[in-house]
């Protein structure tokens, strides 16, 4: 006697194709939307969130903006909060998967850090999303992002290459001893950040546009400046 299967909270909303024999045609063909379905709930939810807030985004604008139903969006996220985190985890994981092609490692230490300077002022110009996410979260006292279980192993990859870019600095004489890797790309980072999220406020106090492209350019270069200065043992 064939046994029924009995539907469980939790399992994905029933459809035509999951009856389906495994490994037919149309079972492999129902499988790509499930696999893409993941993804494009989170491009909807990072949407969402960076322009309403962990406590203004609605579920139903994310399901309805991703393509899919609520009751598939519970199916791969157990709340709101657990989909706010992991969206979270993932614009850092997508930032730090680019620094890793920067392959600084090979490059020599001033080259490095320049180049990495460069590359966060363009990343921060290229990802509006990413700096008022960051914003947000901010306002919650990172209470979300402590939930993480992924973001020290994220970023201590990034800490330990610095380091070493310091330690060949020191040894062929270009840099001076003693800087700190942490505080170093923390004031990288601000140096750009700073730029953009406050670009409204501080064209205002200035009457100065600070998002034409002659403008960019001279902050970027600006940024290069100071930290390239800061490290040099004669400037």
């Amino acid at each position: 006697m064939n046994k029924v299967k009995t539907a469980r909270i939790g399992d994905p909303p029933a459809r035509k194709q999951d009856r389906e024999e495994p490994g037919s045609p149309a079972s492999e063909k129902a499988a790509k939307p499930a696999e893409n379905t993941r993804p494009q709930i989170l491009a909807a939810a990072a949407e969402e969130f960076a322009a309403k807030g962990l406590a203004g985004a609605r579920v139903d604008a994310i399901a309805k903006s991703s393509g899919c139903n609520k009751a598939m969006l519970y199916y791969f996220f157990k709340s709101k909060e657990d989909l706010y985190v992991e969206v979270l985890e993932n614009i850092y994981a997508d930032m730090r998967r680019y620094e890793r092609d920067l392959d600084l490692a090979h490059l020599k230490p001033l080259e490095a850090i320049r180049r990495l300077v460069e590359f966060k002022f363009d990343y921060l110009e290229r990802h509006p999303l990413l700096i008022r996410l960051l914003i947000g979260e901010n306002l919650n006292d990172a209470s979300y992002l402590k939930r993480s279980k992924r973001m020290r192993s994220m970023h201590l990859p990034l800490v330990h290459t610095i380091s070493k870019l310091l330690e060949a600095g020191v040894a062929d004489g270009t840099m001076r001893p003693g800087i700190d890797p942490v505080q170093l790309y923390i004031s990288i980072s601000a140096l750009s950040y700073f730029y953009f999220s406050n670009a409204a406020t501080l064209a205002t106090a200035f009457e100065h546009d600070l998002l034409s492209p002659a403008a960019k350019t001279a902050r970027r270069d600006h940024a290069v400046d100071v930290v390239l200065r800061y490290l040099l043992v004669a400037p």
